[in-house]
């Protein structure tokens, strides 16, 4: 525990105006962002005596070694920066909402050729049109299977697609008139994308429009005596009606505004959004977040706006936020909130009428989210801490394994040979920590000598990192800086170069070896367990606990005992284990496939220097196959837009020493196809596609 006055600045040297600061811990970890109007002021009020501090702000500043600011210009500068660094650094002190689940939107993809109308999670994309979120998939499949009947634009994914284009023939959707079909041309792109926007401005609640001229048709139909015409309209009509009661009229019509309420007690807060649109409830989402932090209502409701509105601009942010409480000072909240709309955002706590009814609702919503999570996570909380003290009892540890590391070995026949490293912390998954590697040390199959490998690096990366930090005073032969991939903070994989250039630890970034568990567990038996013991003892690590858990009995291994110890079947500690098993299986057999597709997809352009992915396409759209290019001249090569005269005379020569590849199988007929290699076939956009190998996503289960 550091004594806040042992690095407090002087007050002279802290500057009197606007600004972001930053508490960082002895190990250069940022804990703590904040912004002030002034920061000499903001700043004092945290060291006062220690008596006198909220508690979360007494373990703050004394968890804290030192402090930073930055000064900028203006509030609304100060709250773009703070947002911006705890994204970045994640600091364990601020606020930090986690949804309680993944919200599916209504997206329609205007950045294509044709746009299509589909179901969206996760980050949103630039040149997409978003509409919800909706509580449920299966809610935005009923809307657009209404809507489709008057706005039939295409649905269908890119295989599809391209499959019907080439064949000439569409797809159901096509034949009921639900799609218009621009994959066999009965639309132009022009109209099809004319389609999509009204499609989307029907969504963002421009409704009344669009009902009265469909009537006024309707009405013309029906007078010239064109009954079909007139029927169809009709049915237009009530589809659209329908669609439109599945959101019922809570506002005045043509009312764009986004309700925020919070319900709190002194460790968490639970924060509820209404999305309104055109009158409507378009969407709904709710937040978590414990309280690490002493707040108002009004910081939470700032922190709740800049998670809602930090990636949006334009349309996706309304006219009209109606809160519980007002940030602190509020003019720059609302400033920044204009900015990132474009035009004036009005920010204000409804006093009367229907929209502080339903404020009403939007809080008594909150209020069940914090109670309903409150139960799930005491029951949650009592489980895991029973199986973290069953496993500590069961392998005779002095304490709970708060932090677990598991690794498992994956290869096919010896080929491909991967490694996978899971982190749960307090029972749960901490994706962001996962880490993989491949095995270099030698070749072919030998998980007992793998599993020795992986632990001597990733042990001998946390000693390095101990050495840099001065945590430990002795020195190692040195990091293992290669063969080890990272993951971001959602749990995508990034390749194994990310490691070295992510060792910075000065500007407050997680490090990625520098936490240690309290137990490794290890996926086998009595070999694997005696392999990683072996690499802690060569590391000299006495202080992390070893165990290894047998899939075939499910035994628990412990090194230098010749008998496994046996966990109940009912117990939560096994059940945990078993958990921690097989995510890293999941994960080092996901990593494995991954990289064996990519070994099977890769073609002879592959081996020329230089030759990127998009004149690699450019090549084979061209020739349409290896084959023929393999047998084309300099100057054909040439021809290709992008390859000069020295890129078309090494693609020559590697083409040239490169042994042809087998033909290509049909797998499903059996044909050889012998125009075409493995590896480099085009469909009939000209894009390469690969043969009976399947697209697996990196570092995802599919």
């Amino acid at each position: 525990m550091a004594d806040p006055s042992s690095y407090r600045p002087r007050p002279g040297d802290v500057p009197d105006s606007p600004g972001v600061y930053r508490f960082r811990d002895e190990h250069r970890r940022v804990i703590y962002v904040g912004k002030a109007k002034s920061l000499r002021q903001r700043l004092a009020n945290y060291f006062q005596d220690l008596a006198n501090l909220h508690p979360r702000t007494r373990t703050m500043v004394t968890t804290a070694a030192s402090v930073e600011w930055t000064v900028v210009s203006t509030e609304v500068e100060a709250l773009q920066l703070e947002y911006s660094w705890i994204k970045e650094y994640d600091p364990r002190f601020n606020v930090k909402y986690r949804d309680d689940k993944s919200y599916p939107y209504l997206a329609v993809t205007l950045n294509e050729q044709f746009p299509r109308v589909q179901v969206m999670r996760g980050h949103k994309k630039k040149g997409v049109r978003y509409f919800g979120p909706y509580g449920h998939a299966w809610a935005i499949r009923d809307t657009v299977d209404l809507l489709l009947r008057v706005f039939p634009v295409r649905t269908c994914s890119a295989g599809v697609f391209k499959n019907a284009a080439r064949t000439g023939r569409p797809c159901l959707l096509g034949y009921i008139d639900k799609c218009s079909a621009p994959c066999v041309g009965r639309i132009t792109p022009e109209d099809h994308r004319e389609l999509a926007e009204e499609f989307c401005d029907f969504m963002a609640g421009r409704t009344g429009t669009y009902l009265r001229r469909l009537e006024k048709q309707m009405m013309e139909a029906a007078e010239e005596m064109e009954y079909e015409r007139a029927a169809r309209l009709r049915d237009d009509i009530g589809a659209l009606k329908k669609a439109m009661e599945k959101n019922a009229v809570v506002l005045a019509d043509a009312t764009d505004a986004d309700l925020i309420a919070v319900a709190e007690d002194e460790l968490e807060a639970a924060v509820q959004i209404f999305h309104v649109r055109g009158g409507r409830v378009r969407g709904q989402r709710g937040w978590v977040t414990d309280k690490v932090e002493d707040v108002t209502t009004g910081a939470l409701v700032e922190h709740a706006l800049q998670q809602l509105y930090g990636e949006e601009t334009g349309d996706a942010v309304p006219k009209e936020v109606l809160v519980p409480a007002l940030p602190e000072p509020v003019e720059p909240v609302q400033e920044w909130l204009t900015g990132r709309r474009g035009a004036n955002v009005s920010l204000r706590i409804p006093q009367r009428g229907d929209k502080k009814a339903l404020m009403e609702t939007v809080q008594r919503n909150a209020q069940q989210s914090l109670a309903l999570h409150k139960t799930r996570r005491a029951s949650d909380l009592t489980t895991r801490s029973r199986a973290l003290e069953e496993i500590a009892e069961a392998l005779g540890l002095d304490s709970a394994p708060l932090r677990i590391e598991c690794y498992d070995i994956s290869h096919l026949q010896g080929d491909d040979v991967v490694a996978s490293m899971v982190v749960f912390e307090d029972g749960l998954q901490r994706k962001g920590e996962y880490r993989r590697f491949q095995i270099k040390g030698f070749a072919g199959q030998d998980d007992v000598r793998s599993m020795h490998e992986v632990i001597s690096r990733r042990f001998r990366r946390y000693l390095a990192e101990k050495e840099r930090t001065g945590e430990w005073a002795d020195g190692t032969d040195g990091a293992d800086t290669d063969g080890a991939g990272g993951a971001d903070t959602d749990g995508t994989l990034a390749g194994p170069e990310v490691i070295t250039d992510s060792l910075k630890d000065d500007d407050g970034r997680p490090r990625k070896f520098a936490y240690p568990p309290q137990l490794v567990v290890v996926d086998g038996g009595q070999p694997q367990v005696a392999a990683a013991q072996r690499a802690l003892d060569e590391l000299g690590i006495d202080d992390i606990a070893v165990c290894g858990l047998a899939k075939r009995l499910e035994e628990v291994w412990v090194p230098g005992e010749d008998d496994p110890v046996v966990l109940p079947r009912t117990s939560e500690g096994l059940y945990l284990l078993q958990r921690v098993r097989d995510e890293a299986h999941r994960f080092a057999i996901t990593y494995q496939r991954t990289k064996r597709a990519k070994r099977f997809r890769a073609g002879p352009l592959d081996d020329v220097p230089g030759l990127g992915e998009t004149r690699k396409q450019a090549l084979i759209k061209h020739f349409g196959s290896v084959k023929k290019l393999r047998s084309a001249t300099i100057e054909q090569i040439q021809e290709v837009p992008g390859i000069g005269r020295k890129t078309a005379e090494t693609i020559a020569v590697a083409l040239a020493q490169a042994a042809p590849a087998a033909p290509a199988v049909n797998t499903a007929t059996g044909e050889i196809i012998e125009d075409e290699e493995p590896g480099t076939t085009g469909d009939s956009s000209g894009e390469p596609v690969t043969a009976g190998v399947p697209d697996e996503r990196r570092g995802q289960e599919t």
